[in-house]
């Protein structure tokens, strides 16, 4: 890598953003797959989860180091959702945002996995739409 970051902090970015795409689609998986009963929804986000696997997994993993993560508090928005509309807003947003964070750190480590990235979070976002409509946000 041509760059001043070291490997470790970025395989830590690497790491956080891995946990929280695939945590955040499993959240909306889960809502449309328990309370929507969306089997068709449910396969696509499942297969966007799996596109998001990375090889060499434990080397991301290795660098995780959540001792020293200055904001795992919690913020007051995060404590609280009014309704599923809510949860699943701010799920698709969190990995819409994970996956934008993963497509920019791997033009660094391998670019066709950072394609990947972008793909997942271009369907995100159109799922969200298709998701959402006619719900109350």
């Amino acid at each position: 890598m041509t760059n001043n970051i070291s490997e470790p902090k970025l395989f830590r970015l690497v790491d956080a953003n891995l946990n929280r795409l695939k945590e955040g689609i499993r959240v909306i998986e889960d809502i449309n797959r328990y309370l929507f009963d969306n089997e068709t929804l449910c396969k696509e986000l499942k297969t966007l989860r799996h596109l998001a696997t990375v090889e060499d997994y434990p080397l991301f993993l290795s660098h995780r180091d959540i001792q020293n993560d200055v904001l795992k508090t919690s913020t007051a928005s995060e404590k609280r959702r009014d309704d599923i509309s809510a949860i699943l807003l701010a799920n698709y947003k969190r990995a819409q945002e994970a996956a934008r964070v993963l497509e920019e750190a791997f033009k660094l480590i391998d670019s066709d996995k950072s394609e990947d990235f972008k793909t997942v979070r271009y369907r995100l976002y159109a799922l969200e739409q298709e998701n959402l409509k006619g719900m109350n946000l």
